[in-house]
């Protein structure tokens, strides 16, 4: 991309949203990933599609629409799991399949044209406000600032769940807590990245990070490092080439995934571990 492109205000905001939206879906991507919630975020993804569209249908701020419905995805999921026993992806499919419903409906009530609706679906990272990108540096800080504060008991929580619960620490308030940070960020993202795409920057960054190391606070660094450059080069081929920059940069976190695939040390340990076994 031409450094000069960027005296202008809409690729400034453009610039800083993916910083922001890459730092922050990598940071809660590595807890969906560490605790086998993949579809975590594809549920969350579509509950906030389907609260914004709520919003462009009554007339009210889509935001509020999307925090509300994404929280309440959030909030359901965690006691269908832990009362309903129920497994997590259980769960998160019923609460899935519900959103994706509300979605389709809204879509339809939605009067005249639908282009709101559209957007909302895409994302549109090249037309985002500074009041989205303000929105998106506060989540980004926060989602820092909870990472620094409760370390520890998140680490506890991701390695087991039960155990940190047995040893005294608040594991479900911290459970919850995690899916709740990972609505708010998902709201944050919705106008820059999409309801249809989100979930692939959270998914994409922290499953490379966690080819490439065992360490969680690595990993942090390394799925917020991938998110950040998923969105830059993303935007950069989506300028070279005339292509959307959301798919763009869906695309080109999926190929840092197979890059760090390629090269992580934990496949190369399992097929070492799988030579000594068959021995």
């Amino acid at each position: 991309m031409d450094l000069a492109l960027l005296q202008y205000e809409f690729v400034q905001n453009a610039v800083i949203a993916g910083f922001c939206a890459g730092t922050a879906c990598a940071l809660v991507g590595v807890f969906v990933v560490t605790m086998h919630l993949s579809f975590l975020g594809v549920c969350i993804a579509h509950a906030a599609f389907a609260g914004a569209l709520m919003g462009v249908w009554l007339g009210f701020e889509p935001y509020l629409g999307a925090l509300a419905l994404s929280l309440t995805a959030a909030g359901i999921i965690g006691p269908l799991s832990d009362r309903g026993e129920l497994s997590p992806d259980t769960s998160i499919g019923i609460v899935f399949s519900l959103m994706l419903g509300l979605a389709f409906i809204f879509i339809g009530l939605t009067p005249g044209s639908r282009t709101a609706a559209l957007s909302l679906l895409w994302g549109r990272i090249l037309t985002v406000s500074r009041g989205d990108v303000v929105v998106l540096a506060i989540t980004t800080v926060l989602m820092l600032c909870l990472l620094k504060l409760f370390f520890k008991e998140i680490q506890a929580v991701v390695c087991h769940r039960h155990v940190a619960l047995a040893a005294g620490i608040p594991a479900t308030a911290i459970f919850y807590g995690l899916l709740f940070s990972t609505g708010v960020t998902i709201t944050a993202c919705l106008p820059s990245i999409g309801g249809m795409l989100v979930f692939c920057l959270v998914l994409n960054p922290a499953a490379a990070a966690f080819q490439l190391t065992y360490s969680l606070k690595r990993m942090f660094v390394l799925a917020a490092v991938f998110g950040v450059l998923s969105c830059w080069v993303g935007l950069a081929v989506s300028y070279a080439w005339d292509l959307m920059a959301g798919a763009s940069i869906v695309i080109t976190s999926t190929v840092i995934f197979a890059a760090a695939t390629l090269a992580s040390p934990k496949k190369k340990a399992l097929r070492w571990d799988t030579r000594r076994t068959a021995k």
